[in-house]
């Protein structure tokens, strides 16, 4: 068995982990840098092209988003922004397509008008768009038989941003750029699944079939088989996993950008969008459904082990389950996305939720979208009893972090990245190269000063 040893090693090519593996090879002074996925090359789950919603999400039209949390957004996606335009490549990578949130009914469009109110003076680019600026914009949305909708309807959005981002592209792109990085050992590892973790004199000791490594620091971005690698090494053992999957149908090009819908305060599942697919020309994709299914990755039942690791089912766990059963519109959702995977009522079911934002689609315009979509792992926090929304994160304090479920998905991968990587070179001593990150990254310009690094402490001896 043949070892690799390296400052820091990435459990996980997808975007989150291929963002990681970017900013230790180009900000930092870490000199062997490894990466492990166990299949052939990177984003092939979650941020495979066709398995996530494709959205650059900036808070604004996100309508479970708090001010708060929609600013954090912003800076991330701003982050992400700032990066895919510079490559060479962009056109690739990130698009542009109008994008609006639209309210239905009375009570949707109060909403959106008071939204509106807090959220416009962080947000210069976001308009209030009535009937006729939403007709201007998206006429499938606002019109039906040639005559606009009789349902009261407004929207919040904006016509010249990115919205939308080809996350496979991304991880590619952040692997060819950490690659490039001269005088710095950076290795990636494909066709390796990791069976085990464990500590030994003070070195993570990374097993797979052929291979062990050793690294004095481990980041890994697997998704659910994060969770299955910290209770590994003893960790996250109060947390249960739930996979939610999603899927999606195609139609006909009605819309000309991403229009996403109201959510449900009481659903802890996003609401159903509508924009173009960037792989898939002449197309709209809808989508997604919410459904709980046993495995760790969508239409792999090879998975199907992992999960019944990482469930760690118990009484608590059953609470928790039996809470959201007894929500009555927690149940109901449930149940209805259930139906939408049965093949002979699914498109009927799905048509009615479709036609909230296009009121003329047919049934003949839907097509289920085959082997589309992927699972988000939501966790159970079983000492709280809960089913916990937001980002899920492990951080051991002993060098290891395990990440489950960024949020808001590939938005946040390159600020994620940026707060693993700080916990990461404070544990080894390192440094941070911060005034080049913030130019590049943040679209920062600060002239170098010693307090530019971070992670060790510089003095006058430092400096030459």
């Amino acid at each position: 068995m043949s070892t690799h040893r390296y400052d820091l090693l990435i459990i996980g090519a997808g975007v989150s982990g291929t963002a990681l593996l970017y900013l230790a090879s180009r900000y930092t002074d870490l000199s062997r840098i490894g990466i492990i996925d166990k299949y052939a090359a990177p984003a092939r789950v979650n941020s495979l092209s066709s398995n996530n919603s494709q959205t650059l999400h900036y808070g604004d039209i996100e309508t479970n988003c708090t001010l708060e949390k929609a600013l954090k957004v912003q800076r991330a996606a701003n982050m992400l922004k700032i990066y895919a335009v510079s490559q060479p490549d962009s056109h690739h990578i990130i698009y542009k397509y109008p994008k609006m949130v639209l309210g239905v009914g009375e009570d949707e469009c109060r909403q959106l008008r008071e939204r509106f109110e807090v959220f416009s003076q962080h947000y210069p680019n976001l308009r209030l768009l009535d009937k006729k600026a939403i007709a201007r914009i998206e006429p499938a949305v606002a019109m039906h038989d040639g005559r606009f909708r009789d349902e009261e309807i407004i929207a919040l959005g904006s016509t010249n941003e990115y919205t939308a981002v080809n996350y496979e592209a991304l991880s590619r792109s952040f692997v060819r750029q950490a690659s490039s990085v001269r005088n710095k050992q950076v290795d990636h590892h494909y066709n390796e699944y990791v069976s085990h973790i464990r500590v030994d004199d003070n070195r993570f000791l990374v097993e797979t079939q052929n291979t062990c490594y050793q690294a004095r620091a481990v980041v890994v971005c697997a998704g659910g088989h994060s969770l299955k690698l910290a209770h590994d090494l003893g960790y996250g053992l109060h947390y249960s996993c739930l996979p939610v999957a999603g899927s999606y149908y195609f139609t006909p090009a009605v819309l000309k950008g991403k229009v996403y819908t109201v959510q449900n305060d009481a659903l802890p599942f996003a609401a159903i969008h509508g924009d173009p697919d960037v792989l898939v020309p002449g197309k709209t994709r809808f989508g997604p459904t919410a459904l709980i299914l046993p495995i760790l990755e969508r239409y792999n039942i090879r998975t199907l082990p992992d999960f019944l690791q990482v469930f760690r089912f118990d009484k608590r766990v059953a609470r928790v389950l039996l809470d959201l059963v007894r929500t009555r519109d927690i149940r109901n959702y449930m149940l209805k996305n259930v139906l939408f995977e049965i093949p002979l009522i699914r498109k009927r079911l799905f048509l009615k939720d479709a036609r909230k934002i296009v009121p003329s689609l047919r049934l003949r315009d839907l097509r289920f979208a085959r082997n589309v979509g992927g699972i988000r792992p939501q966790l159970i926090d079983k000492d709280d009893q809960k089913l916990l929304m937001g980002e899920a994160k492990i951080n051991t304090g002993i060098g290891a972090i395990f990440n489950m479920t960024p949020s808001p998905g590939g938005t946040s991968c390159l600020e994620n990245a940026e707060i693993d990587l700080r916990i990461i070179v404070e544990h080894l001593e390192a440094s941070i190269d911060e005034a080049a990150l913030k130019k590049e990254l943040l679209g920062e310009d600060h002239r170098h000063t010693d307090s530019d690094f971070t992670g060790r402490v510089l003095s006058g001896d430092d400096v030459t």
